[in-house]
């Protein structure tokens, strides 16, 4: 037999169709119309039922009557599909929860970073201002500092005038030179 194409097969349903039909004109005519293609291809009454036959194998599979075994197999296999079911619900229920776990850690993810940006925004200031004060600061440090150097020097100075005059007045300062001639 030869191998047919969806499209013949497609119109050989659709004239079986027809032969079914009530009106007794279409299916005498549709069947003519099938006598008439089957002698065009060469398809006999066997070749026409082996078609059949491959285009529905698993006709005959399911019309056998289920063995003890088969029904068996088959209610394991319902267990099992209804056991992967359950978990499959527990596992959703699961990934769920951690879903909203996961929204919240990361809401409170962007709330510790914006307090982490304030507060590197403020220790930023804080560091500026510190450093303008002492900036500030240091020039009348440094005043202070000459001021008190200067003040020191001339109370030195004037100490040691002190000195040499109450030194002088107290001992009496004897001319050597008279022992050199």
């Amino acid at each position: 037999m030869s191998r047919m194409d969806q499209r013949e097969i497609k119109i050989l349903s659709d004239i079986l169709a027809l032969v079914l039909e009530e009106q007794s004109g279409q299916s005498e005519t549709a069947l003519e119309a099938i006598k008439s293609r089957a002698r065009r291809d060469g398809i006999t009454g066997g070749a026409l039922k082996n078609l059949f036959q491959s285009l529905a194998p698993h006709v005959d599979a399911q019309n056998t009557p289920r063995t003890a075994a088969d029904i068996a197999e088959i209610r394991t296999l319902e267990n099992t599909v209804h056991t992967l079911r359950i978990q499959l619900h527990d596992r959703g229920e699961i990934l769920n929860r951690m879903e909203h776990n996961l929204r919240i850690v990361r809401g409170n993810n962007e709330n510790l970073k914006s307090q982490l940006h304030v507060a590197q925004t403020a220790y930023a200031e804080a560091n500026h201002k510190l450093g303008m004060k002492m900036m500030d600061s240091s020039y009348p440090r440094l005043m202070i500092i000459s001021v008190a150097v200067i003040a020191g020097l001339l109370a030195g100075i004037a100490g040691t005038q002190l000195f040499h005059l109450f030194y002088a007045a107290f001992h009496p300062v004897t001319d050597n030179a008279r022992y050199l001639y």
